[in-house]
């Protein structure tokens, strides 16, 4: 597992932190050019839950993923939109750095729903 404090790990700065979505994996429940807010630390990630991780095989690349199941002391993530694999199906597991708790622009609000995989 990579330390947060590692130089070559992405890092969130403060309690909340902006972060701009890139890239069609998300979708429907982000787009791209959607900013969100993402909380490090707060409650436990859970099952569902709309995460900002590393995977251990990227460690230079930061992503915008939904929290499948705990597994190998990480998270396997996976995106919203099935026609795009670049997420644990590809990188493997993944280091948790916080949890994705709204959408602030364009359309400001709670980023939720689930998709139809969990």
């Amino acid at each position: 597992m990579r330390d947060a404090d590692d130089p070559a790990a992405p890092a969130l700065r403060g309690p909340l932190s902006p972060v701009l979505v890139t890239g069609p994996s998300m979708a429907p429940t982000l787009r791209h050019g959607d900013a969100v807010l993402v909380r490090t630390g707060g409650r436990p990630v859970r099952p569902g839950d709309v995460v900002v991780g590393v995977f251990r095989s990227r460690p230079d690349l930061l992503v915008v993923k939904r929290a499948v199941r705990p597994q190998d002391g990480g998270w396997w993530l996976r995106g919203d939109n099935d026609l795009v694999t670049d997420d644990s199906r590809a990188y493997g597991v993944a280091d948790v750095r916080g949890r994705v708790v709204a959408r602030y622009w364009p359309r400001p609000g709670r980023v939720t729903g689930r998709p139809r995989w969990i």
